[in-house]
C-alpha cells in the first residue's frame, strides 16, 4: 500500500474501505464515503431504526434495467453515492436522479457518504451526450439531475451542468428536467447559467437548520449562501420553480424547523422536501432522534400554512424522491399515517 503525506492510499482496482484513501482512474485520490476514517465522531446516537423506517432490498427486473444503462453509460447516480435507502423502489419504476461531473466531491460534509477528493479540473467530455442517451433510453418524462461540489473548477462546473441539459433538451425536448446544483460557492453569474439552460426547477438544499449548518455542512457551504442561491434563481427567472430539502433528525428544535421555513419561504421557494436524516457510516455524524409520522404530517401542514405550493414530508423522504409528482399536492401519494400502524 502506498501512502500519500503519510496517509496510506489504496491502490486503483483496490477495494477501498470507508474512510480510506484511494487512487481513482482518472488518477487523483479521494476518500471512501467522504469521511476519513479518523476524523469519526464519538461513539453515540440512535442506531436501532424505527418500523417506519424499513425499506425494501432493492431487487427486480425494473431495477436490473436501470442499473445496466447507468453503468454502459458511465453515469454516477446519486441514488448509488449517498445509499439512498428508496433506490429500489426508484429504478423499478424507470427513474433514477443522474449525478454529473463525477463521483468524488470536493466537499465533506458530515452527513453525506459521497467520496471526497480533488479531481484537479478532470471532466468527461462525453458526459452530456451520454446523460442525453439514457435518458432517451429510459423513456423519462421527469428526470432530476445533480452532481458533486466542483469547488476545482472556476465555474463550480456550471457550464458543463448547463451543457448536460442542453444535450437531454435536444434529445427529449418533452422531458421537464430538474437541476438539484452545488451552491457554486455563491457566485451569482453561475446560478444563472443553469437557471437558463432550459430547467423547469431549480434546487439548491439548505440540508439543516442555521445553528446546525456547521458542523453538518462544509464550511465552504452556508445557510446565508443557500437562501442567496435560491432567492437569485426566483429573480432571474421566475417561472422556473425553486426548490430545497431540510433533513431531520439532527438535533434541531421545532422552533428552528419553523425559522428555516419560513426563511426558505422568504426566499421565494417554492417547494420544500422534509425527510429524516441517517447515518451512512460510523464516521459520520449520529442521529440525534427519529421523527415520527406524524410529526412529518404536522412539519407538512406548517409548511403549506406559510404558503409553499408543496412540502413533501416523510420518513424515507429525499429532495429527489418521487420527484415528478411534487405538484400533486398531495404529498407525492405519501401516506404516512400507514407507516406509523
Amino acid at each position: 500500500m502506498a501512502e500519500l503525506k503519510g496517509i496510506p492510499v489504496v491502490a486503483e482496482g483496490a477495494a477501498a474501505r470507508s474512510g480510506e484513501k484511494y487512487l481513482t482512474p482518472q488518477g487523483f485520490t479521494a476518500v471512501r464515503d467522504g469521511i476519513k476514517g479518523r476524523a469519526a465522531t464519538a461513539p453515540g446516537g440512535l442506531t436501532r431504526k424505527p418500523p417506519w423506517l424499513k425499506a425494501r432490498a432493492p431487487a427486480g427486473a425494473g431495477f436490473q434495467g436501470v442499473r445496466a444503462l447507468v453503468r454502459e453509460h458511465r453515469l454516477a447516480t446519486v441514488c448509488e453515492e449517498a445509499k439512498c435507502p428508496n433506490i429500489g423502489e426508484c429504478w423499478n419504476a424507470g427513474t433514477a436522479t443522474i449525478m454529473l461531473m463525477g463521483a468524488v466531491c470536493t466537499r465533506a460534509c458530515r452527513f453525506c457518504s459521497v467520496d471526497t477528493g480533488n479531481p484537479h479540473g478532470w471532466l468527461d467530455a462525453g458526459e452530456p451526450e451520454n446523460a442525453a442517451r439514457t435518458v432517451e433510453l429510459m423513456r423519462l418524462n421527469y428526470v432530476v439531475l445533480t452532481s458533486v461540489d466542483r469547488d476545482d473548477l472556476a465555474d463550480g462546473g456550471a457550464a458543463h451542468y448547463a451543457a448536460c441539459v442542453r444535450a437531454i433538451k435536444r434529445r427529449n425536448p418533452h422531458t421537464a428536467v430538474e437541476a438539484l446544483t452545488p451552491d457554486f460557492q455563491g457566485v451569482l453569474a453561475d446560478v444563472a447559467t443553469v437557471v437558463d439552460s432550459g430547467i423547469e426547477v431549480f434546487a439548491q438544499n439548505i440540508e439543516t437548520v442555521r445553528r446546525l449548518t456547521h458542523p453538518v455542512r462544509d464550511p465552504r457551504a452556508g445557510y446565508q449562501q443557500t437562501l442567496a442561491v435560491l432567492a437569485h434563481a426566483k429573480r432571474h427567472r421566475p417561472a422556473v420553480l425553486t426548490k430545497s430539502s431540510l433533513m431531520l433528525g439532527l438535533g434541531e428544535s421545532d422552533a428552528e424547523i419553523g425559522a428555516t421555513l419560513a426563511d426558505l419561504r422568504a426566499a421565494a421557494v417554492d417547494i420544500v422536501t422534509l425527510g429524516q436524516y441517517l447515518r451512512p457510516t460510523l464516521n459520520h455524524l449520529p442521529v440525534a432522534r427519529f421523527v415520527t409520522p406524524q410529526e412529518f404530517d404536522r412539519y407538512r401542514e406548517q409548511a403549506l400554512a406559510l404558503g409553499f405550493l408543496e412540502c413533501v414530508s416523510g420518513p424515507l423522504v429525499r429532495s429527489s424522491y418521487r420527484a415528478e409528482q411534487a405538484l400533486n399536492r398531495n404529498n407525492a401519494g405519501l401516506d404516512n399515517r400507514a407507516l406509523a400502524t
